[in-house]
């Protein structure tokens, strides 16, 4: 798992929701949720937004954890 999956797995834990909560308050499918905890798939720039707001933290903590694993490609 990347750090930035791990932060929002986390995080979303935290807050008690499901990854399917949490995939209808984003708009993506709870597939999508499922490869990004998982570390398969990065979050685009604007899925990270919506996930900082949905989550309630900042979009530079999940975007310094992005920082670590430049090599994937942001996909959505």
């Amino acid at each position: 798992m990347n750090s930035i999956g791990h932060t929002i797995k986390t995080v979303r834990e935290m807050r008690n929701m499901t990854q399917q909560e949490l995939a209808q308050k984003v708009r993506v499918g709870t597939q999508t949720i499922e490869k990004y905890e998982a570390g398969e798939q990065i979050p685009s720039s604007q899925t990270i937004l919506k996930l900082s707001t949905v989550l309630d933290i900042p979009a530079s903590e999940l975007l310094q954890h992005n920082q670590v694993h430049t090599n994937s490609s942001p996909n959505d």
